[in-house]
């Protein structure tokens, strides 16, 4: 395999864009391949990025000897099916969040990667923003003590017409949920990628205000991590004006507090005077109110990550173990809502 990854791009919906733009400025990945079931979308894509190939049928990509690896971009449902057949046509793949949106799609993932001796990927770009990094690194070195509690307030705003847009929107066949599994996701990642493992959870979860739709635009949850913290989850996509992600943690000597686009907001440990990190989002937009405001450049960051992973035969910074750790915490909110009862994974 060269050392210029050839790379297909599968779903050409809103999101595809940031994976397009993501090769684009790469110097190691080179997009040679689209594919939608909406020939017009496909061929739109293609024109914009200067793609030289358009496919219908994603297997008839798969097939392409030229292509090394994809990007996963269809709705979440359909990840598993993407995934597998990426697999076994011994493509590397990186998978658009959720990596799937049930347990036994996602082991099928994993079984058909580890057989087939592929690289794959899941997009949780909050991971590199160094805000959370940062976190991460003072908890795991406990420079604050103890973690005791956290929240997350995951606060979106998704009108009416956006559900309405398509038809998989709002469903549990294809989005696998609502709030949470589509847009929270990536807070949640963050809370167990920063808080380890989850002891249980207990929620609710309810549709308030959207409709038409078969899944929660409201969810609050309250979570038992194995470490001793206890965590609060807040989400929902009918907040307006949508909220900026804020995310606290507090400790036996101190608390941390990260907001979306604006970093590190507090970082005060008892009796020290700690200088504040700084940092700046190389695009300082969110998403909140609108999903195709979602920046291109941590995009960037997991296709040369995965290249590298290709190239050097390493796992990726964003594996498929670490990455389903949010879904089934997600899954449990959503079994502790039906049953109304604790959960423990």
């Amino acid at each position: 395999m060269s050392e210029k990854i050839k790379w297909g791009v599968i779903g050409c919906g809103v999101i595809s864009r940031t994976h397009l733009e993501g090769a684009a400025m790469s110097d190691c990945a080179e997009v040679v391949a689209v594919c939608d079931i909406v020939r017009e979308k496909a061929e739109e894509k293609a024109r914009l990025y200067d793609v030289k190939k358009v496919y219908t049928d994603y297997k008839e990509l798969l097939a392409d000897p030229e292509v090394d690896a994809v990007s996963v971009c269809v709705p979440s449902g359909l990840h598993g099916e993407v995934c597998i057949a990426a697999a076994n046509a011994k493509k590397h793949i990186l998978c658009e969040k959720p990596v799937e949106i049930t347990k036994e799609k996602i082991d099928a993932i994993d079984k058909a990667v580890k057989e087939n001796g592929v690289k794959l990927a899941c997009v949780f770009q909050l991971r590199y923003d160094e805000p959370f990094q940062i976190t991460k690194k003072a908890v795991e070195e406990g420079l604050f003590g103890k973690p005791v509690m956290a929240s997350a307030y995951l606060k979106f705003n998704r009108d009416q017409a956006y559900y309405d847009k398509d038809a998989w929107r709002g469903t549990w066949e294809l989005d696998g949920g609502g709030c949470l599994m589509n847009q929270g996701v990536h807070g949640i990642d963050i809370m167990s990628w920063i808080l380890g493992d989850v002891e249980s959870v207990f929620a609710k979860c309810a549709n308030k205000v959207r409709k038409g739709i078969e899944v929660e635009d409201t969810a609050m949850a309250l979570v038992q991590f194995k470490n001793g913290c206890i965590a609060t989850i807040e989400g929902s996509t009918c907040c307006y004006p949508g909220m900026i992600e804020t995310f606290e943690f507090h400790f036996e000597k101190g608390s941390i507090i990260v907001k979306d686009v604006e970093g590190i907001v507090e970082w005060k440990l008892e009796g020290a005077d700690l200088p504040m990190p700084t940092w700046k989002k190389v695009e300082a937009v969110s998403a909140k109110d609108d999903p195709t405001k979602v920046v291109s450049i941590s995009h960037y960051l997991l296709i040369t990550d995965l290249c590298k992973a290709i190239n050097e035969n390493t796992d990726p910074f964003i594996t498929l173990d670490s990455a389903r750790k949010g879904v089934e915490l997600i899954l449990a909110i959503y079994e502790s809502s039906q049953k109304k009862q604790e959960i423990f994974l």
